[in-house]
């Protein structure tokens, strides 16, 4: 991938002790978008199931960080591997300006890796902030066959809308490509990180792909998710440089649906 060409994604660096064969089954991504329900449902999900770090995305006008995770530094854009499936995850936001770049970053990881299908996992606003316990969840699926998995998993994929961002790119794309890329939003609190709304999300990505996610931990450490997060978020934000010095900024998460 090269780093100047706005056709392709940034470029993924192996781990010098990676497989790069291991690839394939079903992907999944996560971005620190509205609610960091994306990130949250990835970080679970990798722990949960024990992953393996594959690689990094890098890019020289990245905000130079290590973000550090049980004593081991790493770099914040990074993607894992198991047996069968495959977690593509940033812990950092990015201005809107990127998003295509990031999506092409998800493409090339999804179909060059040789992968079956791709979930994206994102939050929206709830229209009911503050009257229920939890969100629901809305699907979106490029594909037949993937609109009659969420129906089968009792999700009823979206009649109308707008899906905005990286996933609003990635489902276009899949659509005009036929690729099985499916959108899993669920509704949260925009204000903090939403580690209530991310187990929703994980629950139905566990229903729809037929891979089983354990909640428990995620259930019963959600508010320290959410601190852990919200300390981390915070921590790059102060490690970006001002707004005029450099052309990549952190931004507040965007809903990715609209209307």
């Amino acid at each position: 991938m090269a780093d100047d060409d706005d056709s392709h994604g940034f470029p993924l660096v192996l781990h010098g002790d990676a497989d790069p064969t291991s690839t394939g089954g079903v992907a999944v991504c996560g971005f620190s978008t509205v609610g960091m329900v994306g990130v949250i449902a990835a970080s679970n999900i990798v722990s949960a199931l024990d992953l393996k770090q594959l690689g990094t995305v890098i890019d020289r006008r990245f905000p130079p960080m290590a973000l550090v995770h049980d004593e081991v530094p790493k770099h914040p854009v990074r993607v894992y591997q198991g047996d069968g499936l495959g977690v593509f995850t940033s812990e950092i936001q990015f201005p809107a300006e990127t998003d295509v770049k990031f999506a092409e970053t998800v493409l090339e990881w999804f179909t060059e890796g040789g992968f079956d299908q791709l979930f994206i996992i994102d939050g929206i606003v709830s229209p009911d902030l503050g009257e229920k316990d939890s969100g629901d969840i809305h699907g979106v699926a490029a594909t037949e066959e993937g609109r009659n998995r969420l129906r089968a998993a009792g999700i009823e994929p979206m009649q109308q809308g707008i899906v905005s961002g990286i996933a609003g790119w990635l489902l276009s794309e899949a659509n005009r490509l036929n690729l099985d890329v499916t959108a899993l939003l669920a509704e949260c609190n925009p204000m903090y990180p939403d580690a209530r709304a991310a187990a929703v999300a994980t629950e139905a990505f566990s229903e729809v792909a037929d891979i089983e996610v354990p909640l428990d931990s995620l259930l019963e450490d959600a508010r320290q998710i959410e601190e852990n997060v919200r300390q981390m978020f915070e921590k790059s934000q102060q490690m970006l440089p001002a707004p005029d010095d450099v052309e990549f900024q952190v931004r507040d998460g965007d809903d990715p649906m609209i209307g």
